[in-house]
């Protein structure tokens, strides 16, 4: 939903801080390591129980993540070696946020409730897979209730608030599903007029 609704906006706003950036020496893909060393902190604060550490740290994730882009396109570096360095780097941050949080669980409530956020992290990766796969083949699968910064906000929320931590993670998995689902039957509706009329399944 983020995508769709508000990141013209915010390119507007980023637009100039990406060129002033760019003006004392910043590199896009300085900013994306930058990104990933802090995704690192955090993982670790939140293993370790320091959950507003960590969430302090997510959120200052969010800034070289919003900035790389901008700080590209004001130097007329983008590229798709950028695109495909800053969608990695995406998605080791999301391992090391939900790994930091099956950590925290492992030591205060045991193992099995580890697997939660771990189910969290499987289910976000189908959803990037499906949008990924969906534009080789020449569709569009953007959208859906919860795409990565919807789920970035709902975590920051049960690592502000402890005691909901677990139910947040509920919620993230359950909405996250439902938009894998989203996407599936998107793509299946472009797809379909496509499938010649003779394998097409009633």
């Amino acid at each position: 939903m983020f995508d769709g609704n508000f990141r013209d906006g915010v390119d507007r706003i980023v637009g100039p801080i990406g060129r002033l950036l760019v003006r004392i020496g910043i590199s896009a893909d300085f900013l994306t390591c930058i990104g990933l060393l802090m995704s690192v902190a955090a993982c670790v604060f939140i293993g370790r129980g320091q959950l507003r550490l960590g969430l302090a740290l997510l959120i200052l994730t969010a800034i070289p993540d919003l900035l790389d882009g901008a700080v590209a396109a004001a130097a007329g570096t983008s590229s798709k070696r950028g695109a495909f360095f800053d969608s990695t780097a995406d998605r080791v941050t999301d391992a090391l946020l939900l790994g930091g949080v099956a950590w925290h669980l492992a030591e205060r409530n045991g193992g099995k409730m580890a697997l939660l956020p771990m189910a969290v992290l499987a289910v976000s990766s189908l959803i990037s897979y499906e949008r990924a796969k969906a534009e080789l083949l020449g569709y569009q699968a953007k959208g859906g209730l919860m795409e990565r910064a919807e789920r970035m906000v709902v975590l920051g929320f049960g690592l502000c608030f402890q005691a909901i931590l677990i139910p947040v993670l509920w919620v993230m998995l359950a909405l996250t599903s439902l938009t894998a689902l989203q996407r599936f039957f998107k793509v299946w509706r472009q797809a379909t007029p496509d499938v010649p009329s003779s394998n097409r399944r009633a």
